[in-house]
């Protein structure tokens, strides 16, 4: 038989890996796309509840530590640091709340929007080693706030050099042209967010309460189908041969990782969702927990630049508490990323907690309602009791 009889099968061969290929790439983003649909809506139906008691609470902030909590709280009811920010940056610019009072506000908020890590973390309880991994690669994002809060919060006390930096800078940026940035991931997912909630409060003339329940259950069904099986795929895509160019970049260096990090969440504008799309890499054993932590680490500072962009056009306090967010991260990192004994800390202190965690997987949830609600609320209450009495 000669050579070129040999040739049709494999061609054959050839153009089903090709077709094979292309048929997962398909799966693979139109399960990002439910996956980013699912949060989208979760964020939504929290709004819609939420965000008028979230104005509340940050309106009656009155010391330092309660406003931190407050920060934590509305943060973790409304999903997004940015709106919880874009509220601070609005009542500032009215006079209702000091750039000084903000602050606090600004790093709870930095804390409280980490909750949908540990929520999608959560969607793959059923498999021990996975949840494992992802639960560390979701509550590291939380030790290095809470260090960055514990190290610069009583900083910022004693010498308001978040408040004055922030300042001096904004008076130096304020009248600059602002700048509206495209946001890709809005563009796709929102209408259809908008056209669900339409359809519930307008169509079907559902009350407030019913709507946001649907919505939350509608969310998470769409979070858990997504994630199971987008991790499924990840694996045959990302896992095959050299595991795919993205994982050789973030394996290229902390530095290499934190770049890609902030990069990508200046595209998306959401940290939320960069780190929450590092999760089930981590969980699938794609990205090693120190390269995520590092890209982290990147989206953290990707998460300010939009604020910052569109503050540009408002008044000096406006900038400042856009330039404090800014700043509070970027500090965070140049204390605690460049050595090497602390660098990691957080890492495994989160590899201790999610063994703790698989052990007891009941452990996940008391910890999620624990740190991102209980304990804020707690705080506000006892406030409010001492100020009443």
């Amino acid at each position: 038989m000669s050579d070129s009889a040999l040739t049709p099968p494999e061609s054959t061969s050839t153009s089903a890996r090709y077709l094979s290929l292309a048929l997962n790439v398909l799966i693979l983003l139109a399960l990002l796309y439910v996956f980013l649909f699912s949060i989208a809506l979760f964020g939504a139906a929290f709004k819609m509840v939420g965000k008028g008691f979230s104005e509340a609470l940050i309106a009656t902030t009155t010391n330092p530590v309660v406003g931190l909590m407050i920060g934590l709280l509305a943060t973790s009811l409304i999903q997004s640091s940015s709106s919880s920010t874009s509220i601070v940056v609005g009542m500032v610019a009215g006079g209702a709340l000091t750039v000084q009072g903000a602050i606090p506000i600004i790093m709870g908020a930095n804390m409280g929007t980490t909750v949908t890590n540990t929520l999608v973390a959560m969607t793959s309880m059923n498999r021990r080693a996975e949840f494992q991994r992802a639960f560390a690669g979701a509550t590291m994002h939380d030790f290095f706030n809470l260090m960055a809060i514990g190290l610069l919060f009583p900083l910022e006390q004693a010498t308001h050099f978040l408040e004055k930096s922030a300042t001096w800078l904004s008076l130096q940026l304020v009248g600059a042209e602002g700048t509206k940035y495209p946001n890709p991931v809005k563009a796709i997912v929102k209408p259809v967010v908008k056209e669900v909630q339409h359809l519930l409060t307008d169509n079907l003339g559902l009350a407030k309460g019913v709507a946001t329940i649907i919505m939350v259950v509608v969310a998470l069904a769409g979070i858990f189908f997504a994630l199971t099986f987008l991790t499924k795929v990840l694996k045959r895509l990302v896992l095959s041969k050299a595991e795919g160019k993205f994982t050789k970049n973030l394996r290229g260096g902390g530095l290499t990782a934190m770049a890609m990090g902030m990069m990508v969440t200046v595209a998306v504008q959401s940290s939320s969702i960069t780190t929450s799309l590092l999760v089930p890499l981590v969980g699938a054993g794609i990205v090693p927990l120190q390269t995520a932590f590092s890209a982290t680490l990147g989206a953290n500072i990707g998460t300010t630049v939009t604020a910052l962009l569109a503050s540009m056009t408002g008044t000096p306090q406006a900038v400042t508490v856009a330039l404090v967010h800014l700043l509070f991260n970027i500090s965070g990192i140049l204390i605690i990323y460049p050595f090497e004994k602390i660098r990691y800390i957080p890492v495994r202190l989160a590899s201790g907690l999610a063994a703790k965690t698989a052990e007891k997987k009941i452990y996940a949830l008391f910890y999620m309602v624990g740190v991102f609600f209980i304990l804020p609320l707690v705080f506000v209450l006892i406030d409010k009791l001492i100020r009443g009495i």
